[in-house]
Parts: C-alpha cells; sequence; structure tokens
C-alpha cells in the first residue's frame, strides 16, 4: 500500500484543489441555511401559538421521520447516485419551509416536521460519499483527513453564521414582517427558502457526478431490509452485553439532553431586553454549536488525562453533563445561564468521541454498518420520548423542572456506563 502525502498545496492538482473548494461553497451554503431556522425554530413555534409539549411532539415527528426513512434510504445513493439523492433532499427541506411559513395549523406543521425528518433522512453521508470518492480519483495516494478538516470548517461556519443572522433577522426586520401580516419569525425562514434554492441550483450546476443507471428495485430493497438490519444488529447487541450497555446509556443520554437543546431558548428569551432577545439566541446558537467543536476537539485530551480508558471518559463526562443540566436550569439572570450554557455545550462535545471509540472497539468492520444503524435508531427514540416527556413536565410545571428530572437519565447513563467500565477491563484489547 503506498504512503499517504499531506495535503499540502504543493501535493494537490489544480482539480482537487477545485473540488476542495466547491464542496467548502456548498457546505457553507447548505448549512447556513440551516442555521437561519435553528436559532429561532422553537420561539417561531411559540409565536404561532404552540405549548411546550406541542413543541416537543413535533420535534419527536421528526426524530421519528428520521429514524423512520434513515434505514430504508440508506443505501439509495449508492444505488441511484449522490447528486440527484441530495437534490431530493434540498427540495424535501423547501416543502418544509413553504408549509412552515403557510400556517399555525399543529397538524400542518407536523407535516412540515416529516418533510425535515426526510430531508435528513436524505442528506445523510450523501455529498460526504461524493466528496471522499471523487477526491481520492483526483489525488490518489494524498492523506484525506486535511481536506475533510476544511470541509468540516465550512460546515461549521455556515451553520455559525446562520444562526447569527437567523437570530438577527426578526429584531432587524419584524416590524416590516409584522406590518405586512408575517410573524417576526417568519423573515428568518423566508431567507433560509431562499438560500436553500440557491442550494439547490448551486448543487445542480456545480456539483458534477457521472449518471448513474436509474435502479428502480433500489428503494424497495432499502424498504425490504430494515427489518433484517435491525434484527441482526439486534442479536448483534445482545450477544456482546458491552454494546447493549453502551446503546441503552446513549438512549437515556439523549432522553436528558435533547430536551435541553431543543427547548432553551424559549427558557432563555425572557430573561433578556425583548428590543434585542432574538439577536442574543442567534449569538447563543453559535456559541452553542462552536463549543460543542471545542469539547471535541479537547476530548482526546482529556481522554489521556483518564489514561485512555475511553468508558472512563465517558462516565466523567456524562456525571459532568448531569450536575451542569441541573445547575443550567437553576440558573435565573442571563448571565449565569450563558455560562453554564457553554459550560453544558462544551461537555457535550467530549462525550461524542469516547461512544464512538468504544462501539468501534467492540464490532468487527463487517458490522461496522449495522450498528451504526442501530446507534442511529435507538438515539432517535431517545431523543423522541426524552421530548415528549420534559414537554409534558414543562407545559405543567417549568422547563427547568423537567431538566432537572431528565437529569436522572443522566446519573441511569452514568451507572450503565460505570459497569461497562468493569466489562471493558475484563476484555482483551
Amino acid at each position: 500500500m503506498a504512503t499517504e502525502l499531506d495535503c499540502s498545496t504543493a501535493a494537490l492538482t489544480g482539480l482537487a484543489r477545485r473540488h476542495i473548494r466547491v464542496f467548502q461553497v456548498h457546505q457553507f451554503l447548505d448549512r447556513f441555511a440551516m442555521g437561519l431556522t435553528v436559532a429561532v425554530v422553537a420561539l417561531a413555534l411559540t409565536d404561532r401559538g404552540m405549548d411546550l409539549f406541542q413543541i416537543s411532539l413535533l420535534f419527536g415527528v421528526y426524530s421519528l421521520t428520521t429514524l423512520a426513512m434513515e434505514l430504508p434510504f440508506g443505501g439509495l445513493a449508492d444505488s441511484i447516485g449522490r447528486k440527484p439523492v441530495f437534490l431530493a433532499a434540498v427540495v424535501a427541506s423547501m416543502v418544509s419551509l413553504v408549509l412552515f411559513l403557510s400556517t399555525s395549523d399543529f397538524y400542518v406543521l407536523g407535516l412540515s416536521f416529516a418533510f425535515i425528518g426526510f430531508g435528513r433522512a436524505l442528506r445523510s453521508g450523501t455529498l460526504d460519499a461524493w466528496f471522499v470518492e471523487t477526491f481520492k480519483a483526483a489525488a490518489p495516494n494524498v492523506d484525506i483527513q486535511p481536506a475533510l478538516a476544511k470541509a468540516q470548517w465550512a460546515n461549521a461556519i455556515g451553520l455559525a453564521v446562520g444562526a447569527v443572522l437567523g437570530g438577527l433577522l426578526p429584531d432587524l426586520c419584524g416590524s416590516v414582517a409584522e406590518s405586512l401580516g408575517f410573524s417576526v419569525y417568519d423573515v428568518s425562514y423566508l431567507v433560509s427558502l431562499a438560500v436553500m434554492l440557491g442550494v439547490f441550483v448551486y448543487t445542480l450546476l456545480v456539483i458534477e457526478e457521472k449518471p448513474r443507471p436509474l435502479n428502480p428495485q433500489a428503494l424497495k430493497q432499502g424498504f425490504a431490509s430494515v427489518p433484517l438490519v435491525i434484527k441482526d444488529a439486534g442479536l448483534l447487541a445482545l450477544r456482546h452485553p458491552a454494546l447493549s450497555m453502551l446503546l441503552a446509556a446513549l438512549a437515556f443520554f439523549l432522553m436528558a439532553t435533547n430536551p435541553v437543546e431543543v427547548i432553551w431558548p424559549t427558557h432563555a428569551k425572557p430573561m433578556l431586553d425583548q428590543a434585542y432577545a432574538n439577536t442574543v439566541i442567534g449569538f447563543l446558537t453559535a456559541s452553542y454549536f462552536f463549543s460543542i467543536a471545542l469539547g471535541a476537539s479537547l476530548s482526546a485530551r482529556i481522554s489521556r488525562m483518564f489514561r485512555r480508558r475511553h468508558a472512563v471518559t465517558l462516565a466523567a463526562a456524562f456525571a459532568c453533563l448531569a450536575g451542569a443540566q441541573i445547575a443550567l436550569a437553576l440558573q435565573g439572570s442571563i448571565i449565569g445561564f450563558v455560562v453554564f450554557f457553554i459550560l453544558y455545550s462544551v461537555v457535550l462535545g467530549v462525550s461524542e468521541t469516547p461512544a464512538s471509540s468504544i462501539l468501534h472497539r467492540c464490532v468487527e468492520d463487517h458490522q461496522r454498518s449495522t450498528m451504526l444503524s442501530l446507534r442511529s435508531l435507538i438515539q432517535q427514540l431517545g431523543a423522541a420520548l426524552g421530548l415528549i416527556l420534559a414537554g409534558a413536565l414543562a407545559e405543567v410545571y417549568s422547563t427547568p423542572t423537567a431538566w432537572m428530572a431528565c437529569a436522572v437519565f443522566l446519573v441511569v447513563a452514568v451507572i450503565l456506563v460505570s459497569i461497562l467500565v468493569k466489562r471493558l477491563a475484563a476484555e482483551p484489547e
């Protein structure tokens, strides 16, 4: 096997450099469109008359739709091509935005969230695979990791800039929108729709992929294989108790943390001056993404502190998250909330790598895709259940009460991972 060269300018052909730039622009635009709405979605739903339980149900629809569609559509891009599947995902996203802008009805909003989940399922891994395959063809034997890092950076910047602008627009243009009969948050959604249309045109004209013959059986085979994938993954987890405990811990982890991720803007906004509240929410959303990225970058260093015992690192991260979630719930001022929110987000980022490392240690190459599918399925279920429970508690009692109650799930996750520590210590590396 040839030694891979460093991904430096000197090592790359002009075609490879152009390929990186094209994908960076694409990732920035796509995530920018998403970021425009992610900062204000909970506030926009509140403005449309939804209570916290209804908001949680809508996000549950999104999670369950993603869950139901991700497995059957997983191999579709391999069969008919990455570009057409991604274009279909963009169309689904635009339909969801149009539905959202057209209504305040809970059931139509539910359909909008179902289209968001559908779009996410179609997006999963499509152009990422295209980027890797085309890069390797343009720059054989060149290390792709730096190129992927450039793309991921564009991804993060697009999301962050979109979140900031998405929060700023309602404060800047909200009065004009209201005078025209729209919600103040519709401005962010309209701009997102325009950018998403730009993503569609950019993908259509600039992303180059050799057409593949249409396979009408691909989608049918995808749905037919779902029961088999779930069965195989379930049997694998049952035969490997360490995997079962890890997956259960990750489900409890999402049950605890997803309610914070979804409804924190509705809790933080009353602490702010209403003249600039949405702008601050946008900046906080951007800080959330950057803090997770910071936590992920610190994860390897923290793991070394625990002598690379990933289960110990994960247990410590979950314990810190439980404490941070309770502390976040107890904050009554915006300064305290921001401090603990950023701390919470950093620890979220720290927890991702050790969990993935344990999973990949426990499975062999031929089992990896199956187990990743099962992990996605279990985490989406956990996220949906946690949201529904937290939404009901928040509506009856309060958001802080719901968050503190959900922190109990993190304690359960810590207990499961602590048992996992002993099991992994007894297994050969």
